[in-house]
């Protein structure tokens, strides 16, 4: 992100140590969320297959559809709570369900590519291929209208929200201006995190005991300030390990922001440094495209938002979006619906809409300074420009775009948890407005403090 021939930048760029192994074995924890493709619309027992090369580089020649799955999930996992989560329930694709798919497929000539369970929602979702000679519009019309189906829509795309980098900014304030004292080196660069006062925020609340599940690209897990910050990873992308993410830039900067380990003589600090990360991985790098440009679609951020129903995150960020998308919608109603605080960045044009801040309870923030009226004034103004973050390799580097904006906003909504256990979103919500209002950066340490002394409740 430095161009060519600008003089170094301390944090930019430099690798500050040799990469650490990770503390523990990701790999074996799993989020209970969705099953593998169902070969032949057997039970889905296997692990997740990956959607396939074709299927991220055009999804035009592909839907969605999902039917009853009509089984009995197992006692002990109802989804209006969110504590006492185990092993994945073993959910599998009933044989009424399997009949139904497979009629459907054979009478429109089509062929599956990947299918899951909706344990939640009591569904069995496929995607199917389209053939050469089918019209994508006129197959949906006909499964819209057929009783057997519960939902048929497109297979549809959806991009993070970066944005190009400016010149390095520069910081005036001290991060530990009324607050904590750091001994990470770069935490007085950090734009967001002085102009948030998280530092006066952390002598309230540093974010413990709160989950924030982080649908994006994945993260660098081996980053030496995400080591011990992240709870569970999981790839919803293709079928490597967690622990063997292709490292891509955009959710490592997410991640980064909401919670970079504090005072471990490292780099930077996160809004939330003690609240622990949910990685799921549910986009990829867009390819041709420039800096950390990610594409996700219907299927995998499906999967995601499947998984963090069946888990205890207390905090969504989707620093992520495009169109309106009804099973997208659907899941996001039943996380709303079991009081889930759900962050969404805002889109580029600047109105709220399509997945996921058109949403009713979706929070939506947007870029301090760049927030238009059509926004409208409900919209959570955060840093996002220019801000220092985590870089894949142990690096650091600065990253712009509403995307870091959620992450701000996420970061302090799981301060306010930590603190207040019981707040709900309304509260939550009205907090982070006057925080961020007028179009002034949301304010973490003036929140925590009203917390604290009962002004806010």
């Amino acid at each position: 992100m430095t161009p060519a021939g600008e003089p170094a930048r301390a944090p930019a760029r430099h690798l500050l140590h040799p990469l650490r192994a990770l503390s523990v074995a990701l790999g074996a924890l799993l989020l209970a969320a969705c099953s593998s493709p169902s070969p032949g619309l057997a039970a889905a027992t296997a692990p997740l297959a990956a959607p396939g090369a074709a299927m991220r580089a055009d999804s035009s020649h592909y839907i969605v559809l999902a039917v009853d799955n009509p089984l009995e999930n197992p006692g002990g996992r109802a989804g209006s709570t969110m504590g006492g989560y185990g092993p994945p329930p073993r959910y599998l694709l009933g044989g009424r369900a399997a009949a139904t798919l497979a009629a459907i497929a054979k009478e429109h000539g089509l062929h599956e590519a990947a299918g899951w369970p909706i344990a939640t929602l009591g569904w069995h979702c496929v995607v199917f291929e389209l053939p050469p000679t089918s019209s994508r519009e006129a197959v949906l019309a006909a499964l819209q209208h057929d009783p057997r189906v519960r939902l048929a829509q497109p297979l549809q795309d959806f991009d993070t929200r970066s944005a190009p980098q400016l010149p390095a900014p520069s910081v005036a304030a001290s991060a530990a201006d009324a607050g904590l004292l750091y001994n990470d080196p770069y935490v007085n660069l950090q734009r967001g995190f002085v102009d948030t006062a998280a530092a006066r925020a952390h002598r309230v609340s540093t974010g413990a005991g709160v989950r924030v599940a982080v649908v994006d690209t994945g993260a660098a897990l081996d980053h030496p300030d995400l080591l011990g910050r992240v709870a569970l990873a999981r790839n919803l992308v293709d079928d490597s390990s967690p622990a063997g993410f292709e490292p891509d830039r955009h959710g490592t900067e997410v991640a980064g922001v909401i919670a970079a380990v504090g005072n471990n003589h490292e780099g930077i600090v996160g809004i939330a440094p003690q609240a622990r990360l949910i990685i799921l991985r549910a986009c990829w790098p867009r390819e041709g495209a420039a800096g950390d440009a990610a594409r996700c679609n219907s299927f995998t951020l499906a999967k995601a938002l499947a998984a963090v129903l069946e888990s205890d995150a207390r905090v969504v960020n989707l620093s992520l979006g495009g169109p309106s998308d009804p099973l997208l919608d659907k899941l996001l109603a039943e996380l709303l619906r079991q009081g889930r605080i759900v962050i969404g960045a805002l889109p580029p044009d600047g109105r709220r809409g399509g997945f996921p801040t058109g949403l009713p309870g979706v929070i939506a923030a947007g870029v301090s300074g760049e927030i238009e009226a059509a926004a409208g004034k409900d919209v959570i103004a955060a840093p996002g420009r220019d801000v220092l973050t985590l870089q894949p390799g142990g690096r650091y580097d600065y990253a712009s775009g509403s995307s870091i904006a959620a992450a701000h906003v996420s970061g302090v909504a799981a301060l306010m948890l930590s603190a207040q256990p019981r707040l709900d979103r309304a509260a939550l919500t009205e907090m982070l407005l006057t925080g961020g209002a007028s179009r002034s950066p949301l304010n973490a340490g003036n929140a925590l403090e009203a917390l604290a002394t009962g002004r806010l409740r």
